[in-house]
């Protein structure tokens, strides 16, 4: 055969070759043209983006820029730095000297890009929500999905889990994605359900439900509906995945059964329809875990620490395959999956004797549920000494001092050797800490089981300087994130690195 028949039939072949509808899709994130579709707005230029981004100082080589208004920001200020950062576009309310799509109102046009995205893409949607382990469950479900589709999975990143961040995570779904996780977060009453209207999911996550947001709720009966509200939004024929072993686990599945989900239980409950069989500890940390899906016994092993990332894996679990995802695959991303940033990364520090520290950074979110998993997990980790470095819980109104106050008991349990208490909240947990002490007045730093109480960040870094770190010393920083210990993770880390460290 000539090479010119070889030609002929190669060209044969690819002609003859099947197409699924999901090959006429783009790859480009959105053209000037679905733009204009989507918004109504009117484009002044043909153009096509590869991203969309509200914060200028975020922009890449590709974005669309939204130039969103808020009370006290004009996006349309910082048109020059986006467009000097790489942005082919802008979507605009004013006519601009950039290419731009001109439309009434930018927030109105992002969520329009936004329900967009959603219903030009086939991709099985999962919603997360939750008082405690959002973020860090998102990302699990997400790792295991994009595995299993090879790179065809899409996540909200960071905590983008409000009225703007979840259309812009939207936003920013490729037509071919096969899989979309978005975290949906709340501080008030009615914010999840148009949320979930949104997003519209296919699978529905409640993580757990603990104390957070407390103060602008007012009971826990409040937060578990308002936390139930994600299932409002559920596709036809979706999924309802609840947590098993909170006393509010009938009042968050009688609203699944309300709207006719299918309802998934996960937890350690004996009625729990993914149930913990075993959980062995790992010597490099992490849990080998054996679990009941029901039909099948599944066995795999969790990178993360702690007993929370146990039945949060049950979870990940159940969302995977309510999602048509691979079990598999989930168990091999969980077994590889590392602590995120403010949300459980681990680092070895260099110290004044030559050895090294393990600090981990807990330093983005706090309640009394999250404090007391890792205060447990601490007191489980081998160290010569263990310090703990908490921040004041927000948002926890008049229960405030009370839930303050009963961290004594974890702090103890888990055998801390020093505590370093940071913020006016956590006045009261040193008060109940100096009554137990039998102190007269005063904090005594370096005492073996005492505790130090300072107002900033500041302070507490040079409490823990004074306190010094040793070789084989656990440190756990951890607290709400306008406390703001990630300067305490940050000052210890780069002064790591400048010695010569290195972060796990």
């Amino acid at each position: 055969m000539t090479v010119s028949a070889n030609a002929k039939a190669g060209q044969a072949a690819l002609q003859a070759w099947s197409t699924v509808e999901r090959d006429r899709l783009p790859f480009a994130l959105w053209s000037s043209q679905e733009i204009e579709d989507a918004t109504g707005g009117k484009a002044s230029h043909a153009f096509q983006a590869s991203g969309v981004e509200m914060d200028s100082r975020d922009v890449r080589a590709g974005d669309l820029f939204v130039a969103l208004k808020g009370e006290a920001m004009d996006g349309h200020r910082f048109l020059p730095k986006a467009f000097a950062a790489g942005a082919v576009a802008a979507i605009t309310d004013r006519p601009v000297d950039y290419p731009h799509v001109l439309v009434e109102d930018t927030s109105i046009a992002l969520s329009d890009l936004a329900n967009a995205a959603r219903d030009r893409s086939n991709a099985i949607r999962i919603g997360i929500t939750g008082s405690v382990g959002k973020t860090g469950v998102k990302e699990a479900i997400f790792a295991a999905l994009d595995r299993a589709s090879r790179g065809a999975a899409h996540r909200s990143v960071r905590s983008y889990n409000n009225h703007v961040g979840v259309p812009l995570s939207l936003s920013r779904m490729p037509a071919r994605s096969r899989f979309g996780v978005f975290e949906m977060g709340m501080n008030h009453a009615g914010e999840i359900a148009p949320l979930a209207a949104r997003v519209q999911p296919n699978v529905a996550l409640i993580t757990t439900l603990a104390p957070a947001h407390i103060e602008n709720l007012g009971s826990m009966e409040a937060i578990a509906d308002e936390k139930a509200a994600i299932f409002s939004g559920l596709a036809n024929g979706g999924t309802a995945i609840i947590p098993a072993d909170t006393e509010h686990t009938g009042r968050l599945v009688e609203h699944a059964r309300k709207i006719g989900a299918k309802v998934v239980t996960f937890g350690r409950s004996e009625t729990a329809d993914v149930r913990l069989l075993d959980a062995i500890p790992q010597a490099i940390g992490g849990s080998l875990v054996t679990a009941d899906m029901g039909d099948a016994r599944l066995c795999y092993t969790i990178a993360e620490p702690g007993e929370h990332w146990i039945v949060n894996s049950l979870g990940v679990m159940a969302a995977v395959r309510a999602a048509g995802g691979d079990l598999a695959a989930a168990g091999l991303a969980l077994a590889e999956m590392g602590g995120l940033k403010g949300r459980g990364a681990r680092f070895q520090i260099q110290t004044r004797d030559g050895g090294k520290a393990l600090l981990v950074d807990e330093s983005y979110n706090a309640n009394p549920a999250s404090m007391r998993a890792t205060l447990r997990q601490l007191g489980q980790t081998p160290a010569m000494r263990r310090v703990a470095i908490l921040g004041s819980m927000m948002e926890l109104g008049d229960f405030a001092a009370r839930f303050h106050r009963q961290l004594a008991e974890p702090l103890a349990e888990a055998q801390v050797d020093h505590a370093i208490l940071v913020g006016a909240e956590m006045a009261a947990l040193a008060s109940e800490l100096r009554g137990q002490l039998g102190k007269a007045g005063g904090d005594e730093v370096g005492m073996s089981g005492g505790f130090t109480h300072c107002n900033s960040p500041a302070e507490a870094i040079a409490r823990l300087d004074e306190y010094g770190i040793n070789g084989g010393d656990a440190i756990l920083v951890k607290g709400s994130n306008s406390v703001g210990l990630g300067a305490v993770v940050s000052h210890f880390t780069q002064k790591a690195q400048a010695d010569g460290s290195r972060g796990d």
